[in-house]
């Protein structure tokens, strides 16, 4: 799979659990989906992973800065 932005993975997401939730689907592809959707999440989880740890937060402390890793509350 091409590298795609957070965004649109996030939009297939949501379009393979709408699938997923309706039923229509025989078991062959609803597995299919299921599995097509745990590789997006997994893709998900691992750039906000990433994006977290390069979040960080420059605080000024007199003459100097200093740099500090943002914390998510």
């Amino acid at each position: 799979m091409a590298e795609k932005k957070f965004e649109e993975m996030i939009e297939t997401l949501e379009k393979i659990s709408q699938e997923l939730e309706k039923g229509d689907l025989s078991l062959e592809e609803s597995v299919s989906k299921f599995e097509q959707g745990m590789k997006l999440s997994k893709e998900c989880s691992t750039m906000l992973e990433s994006a977290e740890k390069k979040i960080t937060m420059l605080m000024h402390q007199g003459e100097e800065l200093k740099e500090e890793k943002f914390e998510v509350e």
